[in-house]
């Protein structure tokens, strides 16, 4: 899904880089955003989208460039939480017609990152766990067992009974 195409032209010009970010920028978004919130996972999305402008000749020659650059993403929103330190998950407003349990935010904000951003991906935006963990870098069952855990966890905090 994220893989090297042949399309990439390895010169940095605009219209193999646009190809580019049109296949790559949205999972990248939803993995940092998942992971460490909409304003770090925006921030962070960008920096790696420049990084990769910066470096395309080296990106354009990688196997999985979204999973590099989801890594370049995570260092940049890593020193940014450091300064922040607020929470992950924000509570914001949400249009009136979506309805989400109220505890939830606490919820998901009380499970790691891992847990959080296994779960936001696969259960909320519908990523199978073979792309996240392809996207991560680790294996299929880490993935899995990150869902599960944060899925009991949840359903705990929430009072849920299956």
């Amino acid at each position: 899904m994220w893989k090297r195409e042949s399309g990439w032209s390895v010169t940095p010009d605009s219209a193999s880089f646009t190809r580019f970010v049109e296949e790559v920028a949205r999972p990248l978004r939803q993995a940092l955003v998942a992971r460490y919130g909409p304003d770090a996972g925006d921030e962070a999305t960008s920096e790696a989208l420049a990084y990769a402008w910066e470096n395309w000749e080296r990106v354009t020659q990688m196997s999985n460039a979204a999973g590099y650059l989801y890594r370049v993403g995570q260092s940049r929103a890593r020193s940014g939480i450091r300064r922040r330190r607020t929470p992950l998950v924000a509570s914001r407003p949400v249009a009136a017609e979506y309805w989400y349990e109220p505890k939830l935010i606490d919820a998901l904000n009380s499970l790691s990152p891992s847990q959080r951003a296994a779960v936001v991906l696969v259960n909320g935006l519908g990523w199978s766990v073979t792309e996240v963990a392809e996207l991560w870098g680790v294996s299929f069952s880490t993935v899995q067992s990150h869902v599960e855990r944060a899925m009991s966890r949840l359903r705990r905090k929430l009072g849920v009974t299956v």
